[in-house]
């Protein structure tokens, strides 16, 4: 191959560049006496006005691009092609386990705000779900991951609402007023906490790459869902529930209220 490619350039004046990690560090010229054989036998002599320094930096170059790099197995491993398939069903079924949990933590300390929370939630998870099959999402290890983040976020925001809530009635105001205040007052700080979440969503699927882009794009998804659910379903649920008087109870609202607060 050597041989050929010099036979090729032989007299023409055209260099043979000489590269070391994507450095020129040579380009000699071919004589014409060996147009009819090339350079052949596997050795070659470069030939020009070098000083003494030079001749043996180039030397050093030459026999520095040439040296075989020593290779030692450190680790061996065999990945079977159902590895990815069931980290990622067992990364779902974590996801699935936390939600359930966080349920039924809603329900036992929230009592009814923390049922309605929960049909906000699964309504959550159903228009995420259906947002990652209309934007065509790879649901990945680390996408799973930001969709289990944003359930937190959800979560969050529910918990603001219903402990201004909370606050209110503590405060003695009726329950239709206490509920109508836990909603404006938490709105802000609701919205503070996505917004900042979603730049930083932002940021990293800009300077990201592959996986961390995943993360970014689900995370952001559920985290936008969430704040419409919490602000919405929850909302108009939480309504709803006023206007049937089986329901309109302080105590289920807020429990361990004080006398003063119930009346």
């Amino acid at each position: 191959m050597f041989a050929e490619l010099t036979k090729n350039i032989a007299g023409t004046g055209r260099g043979l560049g000489i590269f070391l990690d994507n450095q020129l560090i040579s380009a000699p010229v071919v004589g014409a006496q060996y147009a009819q054989t090339g350079i052949a036998g596997g050795g070659a002599e470069i030939t020009g006005r070098f000083t003494s320094q030079e001749a043996s930096d180039l030397a050093i170059q030459l026999r520095g691009g040439s040296l075989p790099l020593p290779v030692e197995v450190v680790e061996n491993r065999t990945v079977g092609a159902t590895l990815g398939r069931d980290s990622i069903q067992k990364s779902l079924y974590a996801g699935l386990g936390g939600l359930f949990l966080v349920l039924v933590f809603m329900v036992f300390y929230y009592r009814l705000p923390g049922a309605i929370a929960d049909i906000s939630l699964l309504i959550y998870a159903i228009l995420c779900f259906a947002a990652f099959n209309l934007l065509g999402v790879t649901l990945t290890l680390p996408g799973i991951a930001g969709f289990i983040l944003s359930i937190g976020m959800a979560v969050d925001a529910n918990v603001l609402i219903f402990e201004r809530t909370r606050e209110e009635l503590q405060a003695g105001k009726s329950l239709y007023r206490s509920v109508e205040s836990g909603f404006y007052r938490a709105f802000s700080s609701i919205l503070d906490g996505n917004v900042t979440t979603l730049i930083a969503c932002g940021a990293l699927f800009w300077l990201g790459t592959g996986l961390v882009k995943g993360f970014a794009l689900t995370l952001a998804i559920g985290v936008m869902i969430s704040m419409f659910t919490a602000l919405t379903c929850s909302r108009t649920l939480l309504m709803t529930a006023l206007t049937i008087p089986f329901l309109k109870r302080p105590e289920w609202f807020a429990p361990k209220l004080t006398p003063a607060a119930k009346a």
